[in-house]
């Protein structure tokens, strides 16, 4: 064989090259303020350009957490072709749940002033989280008054990835648990007319452009599966496309940090949602 014919073989039979790392952007300031936990991150494979971008919301019970906590995310959704966006927002006692959410929304508003710059889309964002951050996730891309005070129009927002949440109707959870976790629920959330306003399930309503959802929670967890078949079963009657994906084998916490590692099925099921929901 020719030694150039050698080299094109050998070429061909080579696995393909892994995605560069994607630079991360860190501290950027999405409402104005010199408030750190009002910034964001932004992890960009260089040279990118037109690619969807995902914002994604810690959890910590809206009294903990921050945005570098991402574990492998960053470059797994690179390796899909997406710009990842990791998000700050005030936690109590600075802000109400309320306002966090408003946080979230302002910094939907700057990714998608922004994206190109960082070679995204600003027409196809992904909003996701984890816990407190999946609750925040869920009300923002169903109480459309979030994103309407910022100028996002809800067509840009493509999909929702909420991930182990217990809130999405805090009313039913606050009547299910056990008396000591319920009195912190009502003082994070407030009085019954907040925790309704707060709740995901309140909000979804025909003709308002509420993105699909894909909800991953624990299989093995009565709470989160009970939240998440709620929130599917309100969306659907709403006409939203909506589906949970009980996760087997996983708890609360390795759910959010195995996300994105190889062969991880919940991830394989949460990007082929977004490679399916994307193309529409």
């Amino acid at each position: 064989m020719r030694p150039a014919a050698a080299t094109l073989l050998l070429l061909a039979l080579a696995p393909p090259l892994p995605a560069a790392e994607p630079t991360a952007h860190r501290g950027l300031a999405y409402a104005g303020t010199k408030n750190e936990k009002q910034t964001l991150d932004v992890y960009a494979e260089p040279g990118g350009k037109g690619r969807p971008v995902a914002v994604w919301v810690h959890g910590g019970g809206w009294q903990a957490g921050d945005k570098k906590d991402v574990n492998r995310k960053p470059v797994a959704f690179a390796e899909k072709g997406y710009v990842f966006v990791s998000v700050n927002y005030r936690l109590i006692p600075e802000a109400t749940i309320g306002e966090m959410a408003a946080d979230v929304a302002k910094a939907v508003r700057w990714v998608r002033e922004h994206a190109a710059e960082y070679g995204g889309d600003p027409d196809r964002l992904v909003v996701t989280g984890h816990s407190a951050g999946a609750q925040l996730a869920a009300l923002v891309c169903t109480d459309d008054r979030y994103f309407r005070a910022e100028g996002v129009p809800p067509a840009a927002v493509r999909a929702c990835v909420p991930v182990d949440g217990d809130t999405y109707d805090v009313p039913l959870q606050i009547r299910t648990v056990e008396q000591r976790r319920a009195e912190i629920y009502r003082r994070k959330f407030g009085d019954e007319a907040a925790q309704k306003h707060l709740s995901a399930v309140t909000h979804a309503a025909k003709g308002k452009g509420i993105p699909p959802f894909l909800i991953l929670h624990v299989k093995d967890h009565s709470e989160v599966t009970a939240q998440s078949n709620r929130l599917v079963a309100v969306l659907a009657d709403a006409g939203v496309s909506a589906r949970a994906y009980p996760a087997t084998g996983k708890t609360h916490v390795s759910l959010d940090a195995d996300l994105g590692t190889p062969g991880d099925e919940p991830s394989r099921a949460m990007f082929d949602f977004l490679a399916a929901t994307l193309k529409k």
